[in-house]
């Protein structure tokens, strides 16, 4: 089985770095290290002289600046594809694998599965930067998702519980999903799509122990106020797919930040007349 990594850069080198580190100190190398940059001309030098070698595939931001994250990916499958590989591995930018993180997800692939490792948010590193090896014993895995045993896959899994931050599935499950929808731009919704046309599709979602990943520090605003109007066009465009809101915990928090208000007759959340 031949195993692709891809990941999605625009800036945040140095946990790029890391990432790097991480994959090269596993029990199984990449076949393929896919780097997809956006609007960062500056990724491919950040890993230059350094192992497993990277090839970077560049995409293009739209208007607005927005990250094109669903094309992104789906770039980086096709190149992935193209190389030969059977077998997909997305990590967030953020993530540093743990050592068996590839074992695991090619030793439990099978078609029609889409395979969750457990996510670990690490604190804030010291001013010498995180040693690979602490990693580890610096964080649980995310109370909010299944966190197997090393050797345990628990099938059946919630696909409301996906997220992208680390995750594999098999060239012809891929193919059979037909990648994200690339009509979500900007922040928020398009692996909530994406796992909405797994279910849908009848791909089960597998936690899988023994894969962890541990995603580094960085600061985040919640809510996301910054990503205000992606999550209300990306949400827009969920229920327009799905029939329902998506990132609801959100739009509440904004609502009671007076940022928006909930049509009900449209089901529709807009921005308040005072913040547009």
């Amino acid at each position: 089985m031949r195993v692709a990594v891809i990941t999605l850069v625009a800036g945040r080198h140095r946990h790029l770095r890391l990432q790097r580190d991480g994959l090269a100190a596993g029990t199984r190398q990449p076949d393929h290290y896919l780097v997809v940059t956006m609007a960062d001309p500056d990724a491919g030098k950040a890993l230059d002289g350094r192992r497993p070698a990277a090839e970077t595939v560049d995409v293009p931001v739209g208007p607005g600046g927005r990250l094109p994250l669903a094309a992104a990916r789906n770039a980086g499958a096709a190149r992935a594809l193209a190389d030969g590989a059977d077998l997909l591995v997305f990590l967030d930018v953020d993530c540093v694998p743990g050592p068996g993180l590839l074992a695991r997800y090619a030793e439990t692939a099978a078609d029609g599965a889409l395979l969750c490792g457990t996510v670990a948010h690490l604190p804030p590193p010291p001013p010498e930067g995180y040693r690979l090896g602490e990693l580890p014993g610096l964080a649980p895995p995310h109370p909010g998702r299944p966190a197997p045993g090393d050797g345990e896959v628990l099938r059946g899994g919630d696909h409301r519980l996906f997220w992208s931050l680390s995750f594999a599935l098999t060239a012809a499950t891929w193919r059979d999903l037909g990648g994200f929808c690339e009509d979500y731009t900007g922040y928020g919704g398009e692996d909530t799509d994406f796992a909405r046309t797994a279910a849908a599709r009848g791909v089960g979602l597998w936690w899988i122990g023994g894969a962890p990943a541990h995603h580094q520090y960085h600061p985040v605003s919640r809510p996301p106020v910054e990503h205000l109007d992606d999550i209300l066009r990306n949400g827009a465009l969920f229920r327009d797919r799905w029939g329902t809101w998506p990132m609801e915990g959100w739009l509440r928090d904004f609502a009671d930040l007076g940022l928006v208000v909930h049509e009900p007759g449209t089901d529709t959340w807009r921005r308040t007349p005072e913040t547009r």
